[in-house]
């Protein structure tokens, strides 16, 4: 299988799966080429030995430009629920492009970054009949009442205020508390 069709099989970005391959945690072989191939005894051996049904994670992709906070939300993630797969985009753009081969259940969405905000990233997501279906919640350091009403009208299903309290992103992800 090409990076990309494994990728799709797992539910996850292809950098997910070369990370995967450079830990050792699924062999990959190179192509005279270079490039990588998995073979299909590999990918569901990897699915069995994680007992995960790829498609009944939860799929989360974090957007923000501020790496330390994407850090602390990735970990905050971690420790609330063993069963999501996190993607990290680190602007509005990078996250456009990784929308197809994550296909995220839920963005966590910075709303103020440089370039295209969470605003825009918002609008466009909810905008596309492909991607409408992902529930958007915005982060922000900046939880103003014209911020809230904006990213709502934008078609946000919730807003919360930096530093992100545990109990309500569990709440906003509609996740059973642990």
């Amino acid at each position: 299988m090409t990076p990309s069709e494994a990728a799709e099989r797992l539910k996850v970005s292809p950098i997910t799966l070369r990370s995967w391959a450079e830990k050792g945690l699924i062999h990959a072989r190179t192509t005279l080429g270079g490039h990588r191939r998995y073979l299909v005894s590999e990918i569901d051996m990897l699915m069995q030995r994680q007992s995960w049904p790829a498609a009944s994670q939860l799929r989360v992709m974090i957007v923000d430009d501020d790496h330390v906070v994407s850090g602390i939300l990735q970990k905050t993630l971690a420790r609330l629920s063993a069963t999501l797969l996190v993607e990290i985009a680190n602007d509005g753009f990078e996250a456009g492009r990784m929308l197809s081969s994550f296909k995220p259940d839920v963005i966590l969405l910075d709303l103020m970054m440089p370039g295209m905000d969470g605003f825009e990233v918002c609008r466009r997501v909810k905008s596309d009949p492909a991607t409408a279906h992902i529930r958007v919640i915005a982060v922000t350091g900046h939880p103003s009442q014209e911020n809230l009403e904006r990213i709502l009208a934008a078609g946000a299903d919730a807003c919360l205020a930096k530093p992100v309290d545990p109990s309500a992103l569990l709440a906003a992800l509609q996740l059973p508390p642990t």
